[in-house]
């Protein structure tokens, strides 16, 4: 699984900034959502939200770009479409 799909499970799933979750319920909440809805479904559920509410899209993709990194110890994540954000 790469990074683009945990960002956007992680976007899809019902976790929430405001939980301040923990690393392991990221990478839970992570695998919770990719076996519940599939990768395709992850990226549709995110577009639709960037389509509906770009604002608050693009703080959450933030936030799960972020809180995937930090879970999985990776490096940072270069802001050049690491994850697959739209772009305008």
């Amino acid at each position: 699984m790469d990074l683009a799909h945990r960002c956007e499970a992680l976007f899809a799933s019902d976790l929430q900034y405001s939980q301040h979750p923990a690393p392991q319920d990221v990478r839970a909440a992570v695998i919770r959502t990719l076996d519940r809805l599939g990768e395709a479904a992850c990226l549709a559920r995110m577009a639709q939200e960037f389509g509906d509410h770009p604002d608050t899209a693009a703080a959450r993709m933030r936030w799960a770009r972020e809180a995937v990194a930090l879970a999985y110890a990776e490096a940072p994540i270069p802001t050049q479409r690491a994850c697959l954000v739209p772009t305008a």
